[in-house]
């Protein structure tokens, strides 16, 4: 059954940034978190608590995919979709279309850094902020 990333701990989140790094160095070969495809941010300044910002895994309509004209993003099982970088034309058309700003940019690349629900950032947060969920197979 197929799984998706679920941020519903964040009131135990740190700000670490374990999770971003992880998913940089195991997707991308990079240690940057600017090649994450999961964003932790504060909720307003330094005082406030963290939030996660990750792709929601959409079932019914996948907003990010509609607004690709290559079709460079297909639907995954159990929702959000799958990055075929091959066909992307680095249009950034699906940055703009994700509701929850989840899409974000690789500027050396020029194409987008898009949650595909491997788990790894779950494995290595440290206070267990995020968790995979099973889901329906929607396809």
């Amino acid at each position: 059954m197929p799984k998706k990333l679920v941020a519903d701990g964040m009131s135990k989140c740190i700000g670490c940034f374990t999770c971003m790094l992880v998913c940089a160095g195991v997707n991308e070969q990079n240690h940057s978190i600017s090649k994450s495809r999961i964003k932790i941010r504060t909720k307003g300044g330094m005082q406030s608590k963290f939030m996660s910002v990750v792709c929601l895994a959409c079932q019914d309509e996948r907003a990010c995919a509609e607004a690709c004209p290559s079709g460079a993003l297909e639907k995954r099982p159990g929702g959000g979709v799958i990055f075929k970088a091959d066909k992307c034309i680095g249009c950034r058309k699906c940055e703009e279309a994700c509701i929850v700003g989840a899409v974000n940019y690789d500027e050396d690349r020029k194409k987008p850094l898009i949650c595909k629900h491997c788990g790894m950032c779950v494995r290595f947060c440290p206070h267990e902020c995020l968790r995979m969920e099973e889901v329906e197979n929607d396809l």
